[in-house]
């Protein structure tokens, strides 16, 4: 033990000592100065503006606007790293730090996800009215600047940045909304398909929560802590939702957002979406393939704004990262190896020259329409479209037997019984929370229960590329009124592949389950989000199941591998398999299920997917 403790005390001064070396470097190159931003409705924001000491010169302006606290706070309290990496403090910047309304040291009332208002009038406020009159003070009063604006963000800052976008200040001459929050219900942060995200949304909302009557640089934090830590095995004792409601008594978001059952009015107000129209500033959008939180948010921001705003530079990168890992080295990701330093990468090569085209007027980066990593064969592809227009719809048809083919198969019903009492665990190791590999983890513990429907190809004679948004057509019957329908699209790495020693300890790969992608639709908006319906018990019935965008190449002598499932516990909550809300289910409310997914002729399940090449 003593050794162990002198190497962490080591560790733990060369980090102080880098940390404060770094602060110092900003305190002699920027001057820190803290302002209270008035918004047209009187409520003032916390604004924290580093400006470079040079001003033989003029800078852009380059800003973030975030929930999550500004600080260092106070005049000489500096941070050791400035905008969204730390090479930009090289490239000349006025860098501006701003805590959102009722966060942190900003004034007046904090609305989780603040509902966009067109045509205001008046003293209306929504974010992007705050993100315009912040605009508006800073080119008034900030001297040395060259009157152009950028804002970036990731995850709800992204959010924020997204609203930026909306009737846009002229000086606003970038965006960056990086995995940004978009729908909350149909696929961000809270829910998947309607499910909701218990393990995720419990974490975040302990910290987040918490009241805050007044401005202060240390917000309340609740004192719940787990009893072990083993996150599955909590989540189970405590029972149906309605038993979280003491844990959250005085937060001020769980309870509201679990009384918004369906997709209704509350949700439909905080979808960005609608919005996106008429953009003028450049737009690079960014998002992580194994982003287990705002996946959904990359792709429909860009997809959003192509489709209403087609004449906006909007531009999208897509890597190989877990959520905002893009700004760190990201040259694996648990087991999986990505064969470069892919987030230095993107910082140096896409996201400072795009900052420094459109804000410092250099050179345009030969930057593509759409940048796209092959999580597959570890390399970026640009495309001048997206999904790629190369690209053909193709159908994986699920066969008897656990098969995968390309041509519809026999008449046939695969099965399983559905517990909510045992589901499905959504990793196959004990966690105390959701670990930011558990996008690309191995599968084979699901593929080994009786209540995981698994499908293989053979292995592949040639590479198969998929490229674009793929989606579950399912054609199913239970005995239950309700069920959840969990689709997993897995690569099956060939029994002799080479363990992964670059990792300590290393990982066996020899047929690893990698999953790729994942999602899951509550069966009861299988019509509409909206509008939910109870399933009539062995009744056929067809569930589309959308997964995400992906680009994958499944590399020849691999398997392509489906697995389907009810239940993904606790990432999701348990769907208690009777027809009702389950915010408020009883425990009597959870039955156990048969559910069957029916093959061939008429009911062919299949999963719908866009190839590239061959």
């Amino acid at each position: 033990m003593r050794p162990l403790r002198l190497v962490c005390g080591v560790l733990l001064l060369t980090w102080s000592a880098i940390l404060f070396a770094q602060r110092n470097a900003i305190r002699d190159t920027y001057t820190k100065t803290e302002v209270m931003v008035p918004m047209r409705d009187g409520v003032r924001l916390y604004t924290g503006i580093y400006a470079p000491k040079d001003t033989s010169k003029t800078y852009p302006i380059l800003m973030i606007r975030t929930p999550y606290g500004s600080g260092p706070y106070g005049p000489d309290a500096y941070k050791g790293s400035l905008g969204p990496a730390r090479a930009f403090a090289e490239d000349g910047y006025i860098f501006v730090y701003q805590d959102v309304r009722g966060r942190y040291m900003s004034e007046g009332h904090h609305i989780y996800c603040v509902p966009h208002i067109p045509n205001k009038t008046g003293h209306q406020v929504d974010e992007s009215s705050d993100a315009y009159d912040t605009i508006e003070y800073l080119i008034r009063n900030v001297p040395n600047h060259n009157s152009k604006v950028g804002i970036y963000g990731v995850s709800q800052p992204g959010f924020y940045a997204t609203h930026s976008l909306i009737d846009a200040h002229p000086a606003l001459k970038a965006v960056s909304p990086q995995a940004p929050v978009t729908d909350r219900f149909e696929g961000d942060d809270d829910h998947r398909g309607g499910a909701f995200s218990l393990a995720q949304r419990f974490s975040f909302q302990l910290g987040f929560g918490a009241p805050r009557p007044q401005p202060t640089a240390t917000p309340a934090r609740s004192t719940f802590r787990m009893p072990h830590n083993d996150l599955y095995k909590f989540h189970l004792e405590m029972g149906p939702l309605p038993n979280y409601l003491p844990i959250f008594k005085d937060n001020l978001y769980w309870e509201e957002t679990t009384r918004a059952a369906d997709y209704n009015e509350y949700w439909q107000k905080r979808n960005v979406r609608p919005h996106l129209k008429n953009i003028k500033p450049a737009v690079l959008v960014v998002g992580g393939l194994f982003d287990a939180e705002d996946l959904f948010g990359a792709w429909q921001t860009y997809l959003t704004i192509e489709h209403q705003s087609p004449g906006t530079d909007n531009r999208i990168v897509m890597g190989p990262w877990s959520h905002g890992g893009w700004h760190g080295p990201a040259e694996r990701l648990g087991a999986i190896e990505f064969g470069s330093r892919t987030g230095e990468a993107f910082v140096n090569e896409v996201e400072r020259p795009f900052f420094a085209h459109h804000l410092h007027g250099k050179d345009a980066p030969k930057l593509p329409e759409a940048m796209v990593f092959d999580t597959g064969l570890n390399k970026w592809s640009n495309f001048d479209v997206w999904p790629p227009k190369e690209s053909k719809e193709a159908s994986l048809y699920l066969h008897p037997g656990g098969r995968v083919g390309m041509a519809k198969s026999d008449m046939g019903v695969a099965e399983f019984v559905s517990d909510p009492a045992d589901p499905v665990p959504f990793i196959g190791r004990t966690v105390s929370g959701v670990p930011s590999s558990f996008m690309i983890e191995d599968q084979r513990f699901a593929s080994a229960r009786s209540d995981v429907l698994t499908f293989r190809t053979e292995p592949l004679e040639a590479d198969l590329t998929l490229a674009g948004p793929i989606s579950a057509e399912l054609h199913v019957s239970i005995t239950g009124t309700d069920a959840d329908w969990v689709v997993k699209v897995v690569d099956e790495y060939p029994a002799d592949a080479p363990a992964n020693t670059k990792v300590t300890p290393p990982v066996e790969l020899a047929n690893y389950q990698m999953l790729v992608r994942w999602d899951c639709l509550r069966g009861k908006y299988r019509e509409s989000l909206s509008h939910p319906k109870a399933f009539v018990p062995g009744e056929s019935t067809l569930v589309r199941v959308p997964l995400q965008g992906l680009f994958h190449t499944f590399k020849k002598g691999h398997r392509l591998v489906v697995q389907i499932q009810s239940s993904m516990f606790p990432l999701l909550d348990r769907n208690p398999q009777t027809f009702t809300d389950i915010y408020q289910a009883r425990p009597e409310h959870f039955i156990k299920a048969t559910h069957r997914v029916h093959l061939g002729g008429t009911a062919a399940s299949r999963l719908v997917v866009r190839t590239l090449g061959g």
